[in-house]
């Protein structure tokens, strides 16, 4: 698997074009009032699964990440018990299957590297394979150490787990930066509905209000800077709440 890239199946492109096409259609409602303009807008929902896809991807990459932390860790325990790499990795993947279950993704890549053990592969060609898939920089870059140390001949227990270490410490960073901002990021989705629930409420209990806004070309182009804002602010709240380390 090419973590690098996330493939939708059938009914993941289904749910998120329906949900594409509700939000064009609650905008054209709220905005325009117009059937012609969720025509236009249409196209839009159709390609919210492309969207996404990249938000599955990373949180793929965020599961993955979790899984490689402990996944070393639990090797660099077998290691330090005195097995050989080969027979550490076979154990790590019965070990983590044990942790994540068998759709687990770490279990499922110590359990190749096993098998590729298993037919003559070097350890250094399994762990830099599934660096260059993973799409993760620790992954990488472990796999690029690891691969120093065995043919250097370094001490690889200790390798292993310094570099265990370092890459837990930095999973852990991240997983408390992702705590605090998950209250941000729900408060950030409860505001972002406020303005439609405003004008929706207005509309109710006001009919015609806003019929002025719908039925004059100045309305119209009013009404357009403010979805243009909206949509703004909505990228622009996403953007600020993606922190890296």
């Amino acid at each position: 698997m090419d973590y690098g890239v996330y493939t939708l199946t059938l009914r993941e492109w289904f749910c998120y074009a329906a949900q594409g096409l509700a939000g064009c259609a609650l905008a054209a409602y709220v905005f325009y009032r117009s059937a012609a303009a969720f025509l236009v807008m249409a196209p839009v929902g159709i390609f919210y699964p492309l969207y996404c896809r990249e938000y599955l991807k990373r949180q793929r990459l965020r599961r993955l990440n979790l899984e490689f932390k402990d996944g070393i860790l639990v090797l660099a325990s077998f290691l330090s018990a005195g097995y050989s790499i080969e027979n550490a990795v076979a154990a790590s993947g019965r070990e983590l299957t044990l942790l994540y279950g068998a759709d687990g993704l770490m279990a499922g890549e110590f359990e190749e590297m096993a098998r590729g053990l298993r037919l003559n592969r070097t350890v250094e060609s399994v762990f830099l394979d599934l660096g260059g898939r993973s799409g993760l920089e620790d992954v990488n870059n472990f796999a690029q150490v690891f691969a120093a140390a065995k043919r250097s001949g370094g001490d690889l227990v200790e390798i292993i787990s310094h570099t265990a270490g370092v890459i837990r410490d930095k999973v852990q960073v991240e997983e408390e930066i992702h705590t605090m901002t998950a209250s941000k990021a729900f408060e950030q989705k409860i505001m972002s509905l406020v303005p439609v629930l405003i004008v929706l409420y207005i509309d109710l209990t006001s009919p015609g209000f806003f019929d002025i806004m719908y039925r004059t070309m100045a309305g119209r182009l009013v009404m357009s800077g403010c979805l243009a804002v909206y949509g703004i602010s909505l990228l622009l709240a996403r953007r600020i709440l993606q922190v890296e380390i």
